[in-house]
């Protein structure tokens, strides 16, 4: 079996939606109001091009894509890279996809092209499962909010992934 990372490309959007509206069931089922959670093709096209989106393609289809954001999300609280729009295509959960891609965005396009010291994602907290994964993976909370929706808690998390920069970078 091979496995490519690479970064996705503006072809790649019908494929991109499908897999991220069939991981994201889920985040809809639970009312929670992200906008990768309804986007159609034109929504997933423009995070493609606005952004730095990458997959990771098994046999040449794609299992799974995050996004690296250049948009403005988090600003406010921090200055460190925010990741989003990761989806793992559901008939392939379970196989490590997701954990590879994210391992891979973290260290060589982070750590190691960003020159960041840290990644921050954010997440809800009545979720069943991210929180607790992300914490597993060695995110931690940063900040956290209700925007008074009815989505409950939301977190930044944080994940260190230069510890040689992380002091620089508080300073």
């Amino acid at each position: 079996m091979s496995e490519q990372f690479r970064r996705a490309k503006r072809e790649d959007a019908e494929h991109l939606q499908a897999v991220i509206h069939e991981a994201y069931v889920l985040i809809r089922e639970l009312k929670l109001n992200w906008p990768a959670a309804n986007a159609d093709v034109t929504q997933v096209r423009e995070n493609v091009e606005k952004n730095e989106c990458y997959v990771l393609e098994a046999d040449g289809r794609i299992v799974a894509t995050i996004t690296l954001s250049k948009e403005e999300e988090v600003k406010a609280v921090t200055d460190l890279p925010f990741i989003k729009w990761f989806a793992v295509d559901p008939t392939e959960q379970g196989k490590g996809y997701g954990d590879k891609l994210l391992a891979w965005v973290e260290t060589a396009i982070i750590r190691d092209q960003v020159g960041a010291p840290a990644v921050t994602l954010g997440t809800a907290e009545n979720h069943p499962w991210l929180l607790p994964m992300y914490e597993r993976r060695g995110y931690e909370s940063i900040y956290s909010f209700d925007a008074g929706t009815g989505e409950g808690p939301m977190h930044l998390l944080r994940k260190v992934v230069n510890p040689d920069l992380i002091e620089i970078w508080r300073n």
